[in-house]
């Protein structure tokens, strides 16, 4: 084919002077060779100029043990073909091997240029290994969207726990001190959020973003770290006020409270005074009438 096409260039070439003379400025690249071997203008489908009728034949093809009759345009490919067998069979046509002349013919290939006529048979088989090639690209674009939507679901996610990140970094930027269960609780949903990036398995570009999404996460639950610390620090120093209080007290710098003490003293001095009498008197009543007491003394030789 290529020598034909380089022998027809050479003609044109040789042939300048005749098409300048008729007025025809044709190109050689606009020229295809049909099946019986005349060099004609290649077949341009958008051009409206003087449209040539093209023939309808009628096919027969064999698949398995049936024949399904296909009326299609001359010029169609075997590509078209095959859709319209798909329609009638139920196989794919990417499925689909079509013989013709002992000889397997490919999609891009035009039925005239094989010289299919009207009336001429085929035959129609199955294709194993291109499907189960088209199954697995089938079951890697499924695993791909299910990641992707699953990435997407998990991105979701990290964004509501940044919220939260970026509100306690506003608390401990004013000196305050956050709660630390809400801190242990963000940083264990982050890890949740790890586990299943880690389960995600992606190619290409998903790859990346799932990268970039770890890096996230993994810098959110540092920041949380840094929190708990903070807290740690500002109980230390809490603990560290509680001994100079105390100290303040027993210097005199609360005399509110060592009034109060004084007062509760005194008051207990007074109610001890005043019933030590009535105690006293009750053991000397008893004595009195329990003891006779006489003036006269026993003298002894």
């Amino acid at each position: 084919m290529e020598r034909m096409r380089s022998s027809t260039n050479g003609m044109f070439l040789k042939n300048n002077s005749v098409g300048e003379a008729t007025g025809s400025n044709m190109n050689p690249e606009d020229l295809e060779i049909r099946p019986g071997g005349m060099l004609v203008q290649k077949r341009d489908s958008g051009s409206d100029e003087n449209p040539v009728s093209v023939p309808t034949i009628k096919v027969r093809v064999k698949h398995g043990s049936k024949y399904h009759e296909i009326y299609i345009s001359s010029e169609a490919s075997f590509g078209e073909l095959k859709k319209m067998l798909a329609e009638r069979t139920g196989l794919h046509h990417e499925d689909q091997k079509i013989i013709y002349k002992k000889k397997e013919r490919h999609s891009k290939e035009y039925l005239d240029t094989v010289r299919v006529k009207d009336g001429s048979k085929m035959v129609l088989v199955e294709d194993s290994a291109s499907r189960e090639r088209r199954c697995l690209e089938m079951l890697k674009n499924a695993n791909a969207e299910k990641a992707s939507k699953s990435l997407s679901q998990i991105s979701q996610e990290v964004d509501e726990f940044s919220k939260q990140v970026t509100a306690m970094e506003a608390t401990v930027a004013t000196g305050n001190k956050v709660a630390e269960a809400d801190v242990d609780n963000i940083i264990g949903s982050l890890m949740a959020e790890l586990v299943k990036l880690d389960e995600l398995v992606v190619n290409g570009e998903l790859k990346l973003q799932k990268q970039m999404l770890e890096k996230r996460v993994q810098k959110y639950i540092e920041t949380l770290d840094i929190f708990k610390l903070q807290n740690t620090m500002l109980r230390s120093k809490e603990r560290e006020k509680i001994p100079l209080q105390q100290q303040e007290v027993s210097v005199g710098q609360r005399p509110e409270l060592l009034q109060k003490q004084q007062v509760l003293q005194e008051k207990q001095r007074k109610n001890s005074t005043g019933q030590t009498p009535v105690l006293q008197q009750q053991p000397l009543r008893q004595q009195s009438e329990s003891v006779i007491v006489t003036t006269k003394w026993e003298t002894f030789d």
